[in-house]
């Protein structure tokens, strides 16, 4: 695995650049602010980049969106002392794959940075609650909200994704093969244009998605 770093704090780059290396993670190169990460996951292509969230002139949350466009292939993973739940909300949101703290065991981080480069999406332990809290006493959406192209059936497993629940429970909860799961899962993403299972679900949560039939 090849990874970069964008931190502004040199000390903290430096220290996490051993303590992966030791766990035989490559970091191929670290950058000082967004605008050089920027230039620098453009050039080396890594499996994935860990960003900052607070830096100056350039924030994480500024870099992040341009980072998925120019490396749309990218996981890009906010590694963070925030555990504000907004900024998890407005990171996942933008498109990150991953919302890590930097207090996390080492063992913690690497074992989510395997995750990530096996494709799933890794918020730190200590934030799961943080979606499933927001999902309670929402409201239901309405005709012109941004699921309004969303048949009946993809607007039930949008919310059964904001729920946390894998495609094999939704299949199994439907009644429905895990393969149709996936074609409906793919047509959300289409329509909403996004990129990742998190951020349906995290635009779910903002938008007031509830389970019609709890009503």
């Amino acid at each position: 695995m090849r990874v970069i770093i964008i931190d502004d704090h040199a000390l903290f780059r430096d220290g996490l650049k051993g303590l992966l290396e030791q766990r035989s993670i490559d970091v191929a190169g670290m950058a000082a602010d967004g605008n050089e990460g920027i230039e620098l996951a453009k050039q080396i292509q890594p499996d994935i980049i860990l960003l900052d969230l607070r830096m100056p002139n350039m924030s994480g949350l500024d870099t992040l969106p341009i980072l998925r466009s120019e490396l749309p292939g990218t996981p890009v993973v906010m590694l963070t002392t925030s555990n504000d739940e907004s900024d998890l909300i407005k990171a996942l949101r933008t498109g990150a794959q991953g919302y890590l703290l930097k207090d996390m065991e080492p063992e913690e981080l690497v074992g989510a940075l395997r995750d990530i480069e096996n494709g799933k999406n890794v918020v730190a332990a200590d934030l799961t609650d943080a979606l499933a809290r927001m999902v309670q006493g929402e409201t239901t959406i309405d005709d012109d909200g941004p699921f309004s192209e969303l048949t009946p059936r993809e607007t039930e497993i949008l919310y059964l994704l904001a729920d946390g629940q894998s495609n094999k429970l939704i299949a199994r909860n439907l009644g429905i093969s895990d393969g149709t799961v996936k074609l409906h899962v793919k047509a959300i993403l289409r329509k909403l244009n996004i990129h990742s299972r998190v951020e349906a679900a995290v635009m779910a949560v903002e938008q007031g998605l509830r389970n019609k039939e709890k009503s």
